[in-house]
């Protein structure tokens, strides 16, 4: 389908555009929570549109993915400062360290054991962290595959890309590893989302592909219309399929349950999409690493689609 399907989108500025909005998730309390990853920062976005940030420990942090963990915390990743952090939706800030130094950790998602599962990217590992802040590590078969994104899937697996090894990875809870090549060389995959179907989605970043995997365990692969596209993330679509950030073109991107591919244009087509997360209301909201967070809004089942304007508000 084609670049102008008929949507509403907004865009909320919420830094300026050195901080680098980056992971994005819904909270517990409704509202948007975003890492900031240049400048060490957690963000929270209300339904209202009133901003708040904590700021974490150290200048080279680099927050990166975040999602809500079982306390009811917002559990997320510091990249560069090697740490696994936390934040209550009170503000109140903390953090725990995996054994392994430089460990990178970058990807992050709740297990079905109740326990935060997360990437180490630098060291070619997944870490398992409760609660409390008890860490376990699992090595992976090539320490230089640097695993990114994870997502727990209908099957009570940890899926995780493995972007330098052209592959998809799963770990049980009991610490068993299986490979799965991708058939697309220079692949390069990141995001990583479980579907409603019972499907794992994945980003081919490197190739300009969105992938499946399907639960008999077939891999598909669907090319986007522009290959340099970069896809970064992805994130299930309740009505099936997925939705995907394209980081070098700007735009919002959803591959239907069939394989059909629709694109929607960002209003700030330089603005360097990252994170993608779709609210309980069914709105989708894209982290835009220039500053602000995007709000695409698709018109209910049957109703009509009006245009978006220059500016990216419905009319």
């Amino acid at each position: 389908m084609s670049d102008d399907l008929m949507v509403s989108i907004q865009e909320f500025p919420v830094s300026g555009p050195d901080a680098g909005p980056y992971g994005i998730t819904v909270g517990p309390d409704d509202a948007l929570w975003f890492t900031m990853v240049h400048h060490g920062l957690i963000g929270r976005m209300t339904p209202g549109g009133d901003l708040t940030s904590y700021r974490l420990d150290g200048d080279s942090s680099g927050p990166s993915l975040i999602t809500t963990g079982p306390d009811g915390a917002l559990w997320f990743t510091e990249f560069r400062g090697h740490r696994i952090g936390r934040v209550t939706v009170g503000g109140d800030v903390g953090s725990f360290t995996p054994p392994t130094p430089e460990a990178g950790p970058y990807g992050i998602t709740v297990g079905p054991d109740g326990a935060l599962w997360f990437t180490e990217s630098a060291v070619g590992q997944i870490g398992r962290v409760t609660s409390e802040g008890t860490v376990v590590e699992f090595t992976l078969p090539d320490r230089r595959s640097f695993p990114s994104m994870i997502t727990c899937g209908a099957d009570g697996g940890l899926w995780f890309t493995m972007n330098a090894a052209d592959a998809i990875g799963r770990i049980g809870t009991d610490g068993d590893i299986v490979v799965h090549p991708l058939p697309t060389g220079g692949a390069a995959p990141v995001g990583i989302a479980a579907g409603s179907d019972g499907s794992v989605w994945f980003a081919e970043i490197g190739a300009g592909q969105i992938g499946r995997v399907r639960p008999d365990g077939k891999i598909e692969e669907f090319p986007l219309p522009d290959r340099a596209a970069r896809p970064h993330a992805v994130a299930a679509d309740p009505r099936g399929g997925c939705w995907f950030t394209e980081w070098a073109t700007g735009h919002i991107g959803r591959v239907t349950p069939e394989g059909g591919v629709e694109r929607y244009a960002l209003p700030t087509s330089s603005s360097e999409p990252h994170g993608v997360t779709v609210a309980p209301d069914g709105a989708v909201w894209a982290a835009l690493e220039t500053g602000a967070l995007a709000r695409l809004t698709l018109p209910a089942p049957g109703a009509s689609r009006g245009p978006v304007d220059p500016a990216g508000e419905g009319v």
